[in-house]
C-alpha cells in the first residue's frame, strides 16, 4: 500500500503490523500552484483498476490508543468478518481489483474508518485506527453554528439539516469534528482509503495532502443527517507551520467517497492567513491537496538466498514531490503508487531496529517511469545477514488438524509485535533482529474455533530457529470487552453469568464475587417480538422495547442523556449458545459527568 502525505521529516510509526505504504514528505515543498488542466494522456480512475483478481488480507482494527478493537465488521467486495479478541481480522479470495482494493470497518461508537491499498502477490497487511464518535458539539436546527476544535479546526453550520430519505430535519443535531493534521504519524491509519482520487475532469491522480477535517452529524436518535440541498457549511482546515511553508493561495477540496474508496474532486479553499476556509454542500471526510499524475509500483526485496526481507523500509525521494516510504510485508513486498515521469532516489533502512539506520551501500537511482512497474531488489549486505532470523514451526488444533485459518502472533525481547498467517499449518517468519540467541514469545491463534496456544516463551537459536508444534487448546469461550473515555481497552472473560427469561435477558459480571459492585458490568435487555429474525441497533431508551439498561461500575449512568447503541447481531435459542452484541455511544453518569463508552460482547446462554 502506497499513500502520501506532506511532511518535513520522517517519522517513526509506533505500529504493531508491517506496513508498506509511501508516505509524501517534502522536505522543501516547491509546489505553489495546482494545475486544473491535467495532461491529456492521463486515464480514468476507473480504467487505472485493471481487471477483477482475488487477493488474501490480514489486519488489525485499534483505537486512538492503540487498543485492539474487536467484533469490528470488516468488508472488502462481496466478503465479510469480524475482527477477533486482538482486534485482526483475516479474509482470503476477497474479490478486488488488480490495482486495487477497498477494506472498509464499521464498528458502533467510531466512525466508519477504511483503508484502500495497490495488492501484492502475497498477503496484504493493513492497520486502521478508528476515530471515536465523540460529540463535539450539541447544536439546534434553523441556528446557525460554529462548532471548533481547540487546534483551530472549524465547521459554520446554516441550521439546515436534512434526514437520509432528503426530508427536513428539525432537532438538535450531535457534531463530530476531527481534524487529520498530515505531521502526525498515526494519520495514515486515521485517513480513510488511500490518497488516490478522480479530479474535475473524471482522471486518476495522486494527492499531496496539506490537511483534512471528518465532520459528521447525528439526530436526536442517532440517525445520520446531512445538510439541507441547496445549503453549504464553511470549512477551516489550520495548516501545521511544517506544511505552511510554500502552500498555495487557492487548492483543491476532496471529499472521500465512501461507496468507492477514493477521494473526488470538488470546490475548492482559499489560504486565510494559516488555515484553509472552503465551502461544502455535504459532509464526510474533506481534504485538501495537490494533485499529481502517478504510476504504479511494485518491489519486491531479497536477499541473496532469495530469501525476502520483511520490516524494510524504504524510501523513495523525487526531486518535485519530497520523500515516499514504506515497509515490506512478510513476502518482502511494497506496492503503491509515485509521481510518473521522475527520477526517483531509493534507500534502505532498518525498521524499528537498529535504531532504523540506513543499510550501508544500498541506496540507488531508478526511474523515471511513465508507466506501471515491476523491480526485484537484491540486498546482498552483510549487515542484511547479520540480521535475519528464519522462525519456522507447525500450527495445529487441539485435535491436532492443521489450522488452516489462524496467525501467529511474536515478539523478540520487548520488540514490535509481528504477525504471520497460517494456511497450512506450517509457517516461515523472516524478522530483522539487533541480538542474536534473543528471548522470543509466540502465540497462535485458532481463527476459526476461537483458540490460543497461550503465549509461549522461546530462546532464538540464530539465524534459524525451529520453534515445533504448537497447538491451540487454550479455548477464548466468552469475553466481555469495553474502553470508556477512549481508556485502556478493559477484558472480560470469566466469571460472566447470562440469563434469559421469555424475551428479556441479563448479561452480568461482578468481580470474583456477587458483591463486587467496585468491578463489574451489566446489561439488560428486552427483544421485540420479530427476533430472532430481525437485526438492527436497539436504542438506550428506557420508554421502548430495546435494551434499557447498562452499567459499568463504578461509572454507571444516570437515566437521561444516554445516547447508547447496540447491534445485537446473534442471539442463541437453547444454553451454551452465544449472544453477540456490539455497542458504544455517550452517556451521563449518576454525577453528571459525561463519558464515552464502546465495547463487545461474545457470551453464551447459562439458562
Amino acid at each position: 500500500m502506497i499513500q502520501f502525505k506532506k511532511l518535513s521529516y520522517y517519522i517513526n510509526l509506533s505500529v504493531i503490523f508491517i506496513f508498506f505504504c509511501f508516505l509524501s514528505c517534502n522536505e522543501e515543498p516547491t509546489v505553489n500552484v495546482y494545475n486544473s488542466n491535467p495532461p491529456s494522456q492521463s486515464v480514468t480512475l476507473l480504467e487505472s483498476f485493471g481487471n477483477v483478481s482475488n487477493s488474501d488480507f490480514m489486519g488489525r482494527v485499534v483505537d486512538l490508543q492503540n487498543n485492539p478493537v474487536s467484533g469490528a465488521n470488516v468488508q472488502i467486495g462481496n466478503s465479510t468478518t469480524d475482527t477477533d479478541i486482538n482486534g485482526v481480522f483475516i479474509i482470503r479470495d476477497a474479490q478486488v481489483y488488480e490495482k486495487f482494493a477497498y477494506i472498509k470497518v464499521e464498528k458502533a461508537g467510531f466512525l466508519h474508518g477504511s483503508r484502500s491499498v495497490v495488492p501484492t502477490a502475497g498477503i496484504n497487511q493493513v492497520q486502521i485506527m478508528l476515530l471515536p464518535k465523540t460529540v463535539t458539539q450539541t447544536v439546534s436546527s434553523g441556528t446557525a453554528a460554529t462548532v471548533s476544535l481547540s487546534n483551530g479546526a472549524a465547521v459554520d453550520l446554516s441550521g439546515a439539516y436534512s434526514n437520509a430519505d432528503g426530508s427536513d430535519y428539525t432537532g438538535d443535531v450531535q457534531v463530530t469534528l476531527h481534524l487529520l493534521n498530515p505531521t502526525d504519524e498515526d494519520m495514515q491509519q486515521q485517513m480513510p482509503g488511500m490518497l488516490l482520487a478522480e479530479n474535475s475532469q473524471n482522471e486518476a491522480r495522486m494527492l499531496e495532502t496539506l490537511g483534512m477535517v471528518a465532520v459528521e452529524l447525528r439526530g436526536e436518535t442517532g440517525e445520520k443527517l446531512n445538510l439541507s440541498e441547496g445549503t453549504t457549511a464553511t470549512i477551516t482546515v489550520p495548516l501545521d507551520p511544517e506544511t505552511l511553508a510554500g502552500a498555495p493561495n487557492e487548492i483543491p477540496l476532496w471529499y472521500f467517497d465512501e461507496e468507492n474508496g477514493y477521494w473526488i474532486e470538488e470546490g475548492s479553499a482559499t489560504l486565510q492567513g494559516t488555515n484553509y476556509v472552503g465551502t461544502v454542500s455535504h459532509f464526510s471526510f474533506w481534504n485538501c491537496d495537490i494533485p499529481t499524475e502517478y504510476v504504479n509500483i511494485c518491489m519486491n526485496i531479497t536477499n541473496s538466498n532469495n530469501i525476502p526481507l520483511s520490516n524494510i523500509k524504504v524510501d523513495i525521494e523525487s526531486e518535485f514531490n519530497g520523500t515516499r516510504y514504506g515497509y515490506t510485508n512478510d513476502s518482502g513486498e511494497v506496492c503503491g503508487i509515485i509521481p510518473a515521469n521522475q527520477i526517483l532516489n531509493l534507500r534502505y533502512y532498518f525498521y524499528n531496529i537498529c535504531n532504523n539506520i540506513e543499510i550501508p551501500n544500498s541506496s540507488e537511482t531508478v526511474g523515471p517511469f511513465s508507466e506501471d512497474v515491476t523491480l526485484n531488489i537484491v540486498l546482498d549486505a552483510l549487515e542484511v545477514e547479520e540480521y535475519l532470523e528464519i522462525i519456522t514451526g507447525v500450527f495445529n488444533t487441539c485435535d491436532g488438524d492443521a489450522v488452516v485459518n489462524g496467525y501467529v502472533e511474536g515478539s523478540i525481547g520487548n520488540g514490535i509485535p509481528f504477525y504471520s498467517i497460517v494456511t497450512d499449518g506450517t509457517y516461515e517468519i523472516n524478522v530483522l533482529s539487533c541480538n542474536e540467541n534473543a528471548s522470543i514469545s509466540i502465540t497462535g491463534y485458532d481463527f476459526d474455533n476461537l483458540q490460543s496456544t497461550g503465549e509461549i516463551n522461546y530462546t532464538l537459536t540464530s539465524p534459524e530457529t525451529e520453534l515445533g508444534n504448537l497447538s491451540a487448546c487454550d479455548t477464548i469461550d466468552e469475553f466481555i470487552q469495553y474502553s470508556i473515555d477512549d481508556g485502556p481497552v478493559e477484558y472480560i472473560v470469566s466469571n460472566i453469568e447470562t440469563f434469559v427469561q421469555g424475551n428479556y435477558f441479563d448479561i452480568q459480571y461482578t468481580g470474583e464475587n456477587s458483591n463486587d459492585w467496585e468491578n463489574c458490568f451489566w446489561i439488560s435487555g428486552n427483544l421485540d417480538s420479530n427476533y430472532p429474525n430481525f437485526e438492527g441497533m436497539y436504542s438506550f431508551d428506557y420508554q421502548n422495547t430495546g435494551f434499557y439498561f447498562v452499567e459499568t461500575c463504578p461509572v454507571y449512568p444516570s437515566e437521561v442523556n444516554n445516547e447508547i447503541t447496540f447491534n445485537l447481531s446473534s442471539f442463541g435459542n437453547s444454553v451454551g449458545e452465544y449472544i453477540d452484541i456490539n455497542f458504544g455511544g455517550d452517556y451521563e453518569d449518576y454525577q453528571g459527568v459525561l463519558h464515552t463508552i464502546s465495547g463487545v460482547i461474545h457470551v453464551k446462554r447459562d439458562n
